[in-house]
C-alpha cells in the first residue's frame, strides 16, 4: 500500500467533529452505567473534567475523553467487562502478554466505528473509536522513594505502549529510541513492563497515602478523590472528583477562562482512516493488517 497523509482532527468540520464527540459520548454512557452497576469507580479526567465543569459537555473543539479510576478498580473492570460487557458494541482492552494495544493505560473502543491510528495499522486489535481509561496509583510517602516511583512509572508507560510518546521533545525521543532497541520484542518488553507495574501497584490507591498520580504526571493529593460529584456533561450526570477545582487549577491554572483562539483546537493528528458509521471489522486487509 502506498502511504498516505495522515488525517488530522483539526481538519474536520464543525459537524464532523460533533459527531465524533458523539460517538465518544456513546461509548462513555455505556461505559458509566457498567461501572455503576458494578460499583466501580471512576472520574472524568484532564479536558473532559474541565468539559464537565466550564461547558456541561465537551470543550467545544476537544477530541477525545479521558477518565481515571483507583487502580483496583482499574483492575476489577478487565476481569468484569470480559463477563458481563456486551462485547458485540464495545470492547475494553490494554496491552497483555498476546497483543500491544499501543497505549499504556487501558481502552474502551466502539465496535461499530473505525480510527485506526498509525502506529497501529498493522495490528489485528480492535480499531473502534476509544475512550483513554487511567489508573490512579498511590505515591510513597518519602521523598526519594517518590524519585524512584517517578522513573519506574516513565520506564514502565514506554515499554507498555512500546512507542515513542507524542508530542514530547527531541530528547525525549531519542531517549526513549534508545531504550526500545534495548528491550527489542513485544515479549521482553511486556515481561519487563510488568516488572514495573507490579512495583507501582505496592503503593494503593486506598493506602495510607498523602498522594496520588496517573503514571509519571504531577502528584495530586489524594483527598481530592474522596468521593465523587456528578455533574451534567452532554445531558447525562458524570462524577468528577470532588477537589476537581484543586486538580483542574494544579494542572490547567485558571482553567475557568477561555485559551486564546490559536489554541482552541483538537489534538488528534495521526489517524490513518477513520468512518465514524461502519465498523473497522469491515477494513480488515484493506487499510488494517495488510501484510501478511
Amino acid at each position: 500500500m502506498e502511504k498516505q497523509q495522515l488525517i488530522s482532527v483539526k481538519s474536520f468540520s464543525a459537524d464532523e467533529l460533533r459527531k465524533w464527540q458523539l460517538k465518544l459520548l456513546d461509548i462513555l454512557v455505556y461505559f458509566r452505567d457498567f461501572c455503576e452497576s458494578h460499583n466501580l469507580r471512576f472520574y472524568l479526567a484532564a479536558g473532559t473534567c474541565i468539559g464537565a465543569v466550564r461547558h456541561h459537555g465537551f470543550i467545544p473543539w476537544d477530541d477525545d475523553l479521558d477518565v481515571q479510576m483507583p487502580r483496583k478498580d482499574f483492575e476489577k473492570l478487565f476481569e468484569l467487562w470480559e463477563r458481563d460487557a456486551d462485547k458485540s458494541r464495545f470492547r475494553c482492552e490494554r496491552t497483555d502478554e498476546s497483543k500491544c494495544v499501543k497505549f499504556q493505560m487501558g481502552l474502551a473502543r466502539s465496535m461499530d466505528t473505525t480510527c485506526i491510528f498509525d502506529h497501529s495499522v498493522d495490528m489485528d486489535i480492535c480499531q473502534g473509536l476509544k475512550i483513554d481509561i487511567e489508573f490512579l496509583d498511590g505515591v510513597p510517602n518519602e521523598k526519594w522513594k517518590r524519585k524512584i516511583n517517578e522513573i519506574v512509572s516513565k520506564l514502565f508507560a514506554l515499554l507498555r505502549a512500546e512507542r515513542v510518546p507524542n508530542r514530547k521533545s527531541k530528547a525525549v525521543e531519542i531517549m526513549s529510541k534508545v531504550l526500545l532497541t534495548l528491550f527489542p520484542t513485544h515479549r521482553i518488553r511486556y515481561k519487563v513492563s510488568r516488572m514495573l507495574e507490579k512495583y507501582l501497584m505496592r503503593y494503593d490507591f486506598d493506602g495510607d497515602y498523602e498522594y496520588v498520580r496517573y503514571l509519571s504526571t504531577d502528584l495530586r493529593r489524594k483527598c481530592l478523590y474522596d468521593k465523587a460529584v456528578y455533574l451534567d456533561f452532554e445531558g447525562y450526570k458524570m462524577p468528577v472528583p470532588v477537589g476537581y477545582d484543586e486538580y483542574l487549577r494544579d494542572q490547567y491554572g485558571d482553567y475557568t477562562q477561555l485559551p486564546p483562539e490559536s489554541k482552541r483546537k483538537p489534538i488528534t493528528d495521526n489517524i490513518f482512516f477513520y468512518d465514524l458509521d461502519h465498523s473497522y471489522l469491515n477494513y480488515k486487509g484493506i487499510y488494517y493488517c495488510v501484510k501478511k
